[in-house]
């Protein structure tokens, strides 16, 4: 009897260790209701079947988390798939050794995998430039214009005609000072904003060599006379009370929401947080543009993330990361993502899902983002950016918009040094990675 109890024990004991599902660490920089949108994807991925249990482990900021996962691979200990920012995707690229291409990761593991249903715009950033793709979409954004119809209505200003050029804006923002706003607009990202988009949604080059996609000797170029007379005009609006700088990042949200200014540009994944901040009606429109620039507006860029796999792992784990990946792909969830985000949908068939369930009309201007980057066909400007060393480059680029903007400097000045000091930056990335 004592033996049979022994055996019945330990039979249940192993059917436990057995049947305990394969664990997957996935390490993001999502916090506040992002990261409870993504917990819950994951969430119900756990659900949907038994063998694999994601877990999403939140670790600060964008470069926090990119760096927490290169010291983590360092040290053995990396997780299996690594949210990494767009602008560390030539860091990761260079990084030998230390990724498994998603081609390579759904190739070896049989998951069915076709790259044609992302959309073109969005999987450019992450592949080869034999279309391979390296890490996988995730959360794709690109900047909009969101202005608070209120506000407008309050200033005599038509709530359903946002402004489509910057002297526009600067014409709205006169009228919302003089209805009583401390000041009429405000920007997030001041690098990918107005630079990096700005150059691709007037078809300026930001560097050379297609923005860096053509190798690793190409130069900046951002200090050309359209970007230092926007960053200057910028400037002048400050020194006028109708610009007003909210910070680094995204730290100027609290602008539009508080209702300090009424228009606002912003990544269209900031959807969200307004949609559950603001106690007032807004729109979202395009970006503005210079209108007697040639051609422009051309296309907007992606901002937000991919997921990368990192290597070291087992085999019976990638095949749990490969199903993660295509679970994630799938178009209910996609437009799930879409819609309670703000950010694009990564495939075709989840932006028809959307306009099929009417979202776009019962929310307008949530397809903005969608319209925008596939404005145009994408020229070499347009594209997107792939520089070495870029999250370093943004954090110059915000001293030298912070010393503009206070005076201390013009904006050639400010922007002709900032591209010899990234030039230096890029030749450092340049000698590593030779």
């Amino acid at each position: 009897m004592k033996r049979n109890l022994v055996c019945l024990v330990f039979f249940f004991v192993t059917m436990i260790v057995f049947s305990a599902p394969i664990e997957i660490e996935f390490w993001h920089a999502h916090g506040g209701r992002l990261g409870e949108i993504v917990a819950s994807i994951c969430e119900n991925f756990n659900k949907s079947q038994s063998e694999y249990k994601v877990n999403a482990i939140y670790k600060g900021s964008y470069y926090d988390t990119m760096t927490a996962g290169i010291a983590a691979f360092r040290a053995g200990k990396a997780p299996h798939i690594l949210q990494v920012y767009e602008v560390g995707t030539a860091t990761m690229m260079a990084a030998r050794g230390a990724i498994k291409p998603v081609y390579q990761l759904m190739t070896e593991t049989r998951e069915p995998f076709d790259p044609s249903v992302y959309l073109p715009a969005v999987t450019g950033y992450y592949t080869t430039p034999d279309g391979r793709m390296l890490s996988l979409p995730f959360n794709s954004s690109t900047p909009v214009l969101y202005f608070n119809k209120e506000a407008f209505k309050k200033a005599g200003l038509d709530p359903n005609k946002p402004p489509k050029t910057w002297p526009e804006v600067a014409e709205y923002a006169r009228k919302l000072v003089q209805a009583g706003y401390k000041a009429g607009f405000s920007t997030a990202w001041m690098s990918w904003i107005h630079l990096e988009n700005f150059s691709a949604w007037h078809n300026v080059p930001f560097g050379t060599l297609e923005n860096g996609f053509g190798g690793l000797g190409t130069e900046f170029t951002f200090n050309g006379p359209l970007q230092v007379r926007h960053i200057q005009q910028l400037s002048d609006w400050q020194k006028e009370n109708i610009f007003r700088y909210g910070g680094r990042t995204n730290k100027g949200n609290v602008l539009f929401s508080s209702e300090e200014v009424a228009m606002y540009t912003e990544s269209s994944a900031g959807y969200a947080g307004f949609k559950s901040t603001c106690k007032f009606e807004f729109g979202v429109s395009m970006l503005p543009y210079w209108p007697d620039v040639p051609g422009a507006p051309q296309n907007t860029i992606i901002g937000g993330a991919s997921l990368w796999v990192m290597e070291g792992r087992k085999s019976e784990e990638y095949r749990g990361v490969a199903r993660f990946f295509s679970y994630l792909s799938k178009p209910d969830v996609q437009a799930n993502w879409h819609q309670l985000t703000g950010y694009l949908p990564i495939t075709k068939a989840a932006y028809d899902v959307t306009k099929r369930q009417g979202f776009y009309e019962k929310n307008p201007g949530t397809d903005i983002s969608v319209l925008q980057i596939n404005l145009k066909t994408p020229t070499s400007n347009s594209k997107g950016i792939r520089f070495g060393y870029m999250p370093q480059v943004r954090e110059l680029l915000d001293e030298t918009f912070e010393d503009i903007l206070a005076g201390k400097v013009t904006a050639k000045q400010g922007l002709d040094a900032a591209v010899r000091k990234g030039n230096e930056l890029l030749r450092q990335f340049e000698r590593v990675n030779r």
